[in-house]
């Protein structure tokens, strides 16, 4: 029998043709799903990632809550002018302590993944305060707020108790002693800075909002901004790849 003529089994009888397209497609989902059931994690380890210190998983809240997701992005897409533009395209391990993760493609401002350390705190204090006094163009709204609303972190441990269920490799030291970091990420010069960057490597301990008799909601919000893109060392993960 010709090839033609086998072709012709399944061209003429639908039954058959069912049968083969079931199959095929069998056999393609259990190539690309079984591999699934045999591995811990699909996201790759970077080097550098931790969970949120307390002061920065309060400001995300407020990030969430304020809705600045519906404007801005945390995902750099590896297209050429988005790189040239943001930096280093994202990578799944940057949101893997995220619930919910800050994707997306549609922007009414700049992207945020990357926007740790491009300005300065008064430059983001003064942003949010009144976001033309920076930018004449903006059309983002102001919350002066924030810098006048004292932050109220009495929720935090019992968050990073659930965080922790979920997977978040927050231990026991870090949820007893939330309120306390909190105390010392928004102090400048606080003795507890060293201790804090041992629990969370490269947390920046400083005053925020220039307002060192409280902390605020600024203070958590800035210092959850600042954090942004400043966890891998993309140079050190760019090389290694060039290596291999």
């Amino acid at each position: 029998m010709s090839v033609w003529a086998k072709h012709q089994v399944f061209e003429k009888n639908s039954i058959v043709l069912l049968v083969g397209i079931l199959v095929v497609v069998a056999i393609g989902g259990l190539v690309e799903i079984a591999p699934l059931f045999y591995l811990k994690s699909t996201i790759e380890k970077v080097e550098g990632m931790r969970p949120y210190t307390p002061l920065e998983l309060a400001g995300r809240n407020i990030y969430v809550r304020e809705g600045c997701y519906n404007c801005h992005s945390q995902m750099i897409r590896p297209l050429r002018d988005e790189v040239e533009r943001y930096g280093h395209y994202s990578l799944a391990a940057e949101s893997m302590y995220d619930r919910p993760f800050q994707w997306g493609s549609k922007r009414t401002g700049p992207d945020l993944a990357r926007v740790g350390g491009k300005y300065s705190d008064e430059w983001q204090t003064a942003h949010l305060i009144n976001p033309r006094a920076v930018v004449p163009a903006s059309i983002m709204p102001g919350y002066p707020f924030l810098a006048k609303t004292e932050l109220d972190a009495r929720s935090i441990a019992q968050e990073m108790k659930v965080q922790a269920m979920l997977g978040v490799p927050y231990t026991q030291e870090m949820i007893e002693k939330a309120s306390g970091d909190i105390a010392v990420q928004a102090t400048l010069d606080d003795p507890g800075a060293a201790d804090l960057a041992k629990r969370y490597p490269k947390a920046l301990a400083r005053d925020f909002d220039g307002n060192p008799g409280a902390v605020t909601e600024m203070d958590a919000l800035v210092a959850y901004l600042q954090m942004l893109g400043t966890l891998v060392d993309f140079k050190t993960y760019d090389r290694k790849a060039n290596i291999r």
